[in-house]
């Protein structure tokens, strides 16, 4: 539903509209407010405030009696012309409200996701004596289609896998049935040469 602000100039708008296609002439009487009001099913004060913005713009002129005439059919034209204008600007004005609001969105979204990379990261380095260690897996690798249990990396290395990061995503705790693919990084914790035993197992190539 339109404010009454929207609506008085509205009517303004297409009083004006009305002048410009020759429905009201130069010097031409409009309607009185009553007429207008049931005409437009708005209250005289509507009318009136519309009839005050044509006044403004010296499209109409308004005698003491409050009779209302057309005055310039140019007016009419530069004062659409401005509100068209106006209102171009108001609705580019909306946009951008939108898209800031949605950034202000995705600003909070992503803070939110690197607090938790950022918690999960610190547990991590808190498992101690476990330190956790990142091992990409090579598409040759052995252990491509694999399932985690399959491979039996604890009883080859001793280390336990406790995330696999794949792309942009990250795989909290997999279980034993998760199948390593190609480039996957494997986020293993084991004891001090955990490094070195993982990356000795996972770089084996396939029939080695």
């Amino acid at each position: 539903m339109k404010s009454a602000t929207a609506m008085y100039r509205s009517i303004a708008l297409d009083l004006a509209q009305r002048i410009i296609n020759g429905e009201f002439a130069i010097s031409e009487k409009i309607s009185g407010r009553s007429v207008l009001a049931s005409h437009y099913t708005v209250s005289p004060e509507t009318i009136r405030k519309a009839i005050a913005l044509l006044k403004a713009k010296n499209v109409v002129s308004v005698s003491q009696g409050k009779e209302v005439t057309v005055i310039s059919t140019e007016n009419a034209y530069m004062f659409i012309d401005q509100y068209k204008s106006a209102e171009s600007v108001y609705s580019l004005h909306q946009d951008v409200e939108i898209l800031l609001h949605q950034k202000r969105d995705i600003d909070a979204k992503l803070e939110a996701l690197l607090s938790d990379i950022i918690n999960y990261s610190d547990k991590l380095r808190n498992l101690t004596p476990y330190n956790p260690v990142e091992v990409e897996v090579p598409e040759s690798s052995h252990i491509v289609g694999h399932t985690i249990a399959e491979i039996r990396l604890w009883q080859h290395t001793g280390a336990t896998v406790v995330a696999i990061r794949r792309g942009t995503s990250i795989i909290i705790s997999p279980g034993p049935q998760a199948v390593i693919q190609p480039h996957d990084r494997v986020v293993v914790v084991g004891d001090s040469d955990v490094l070195a035993k993982t990356l000795t197992f996972v770089g084996r190539p396939l029939n080695k």
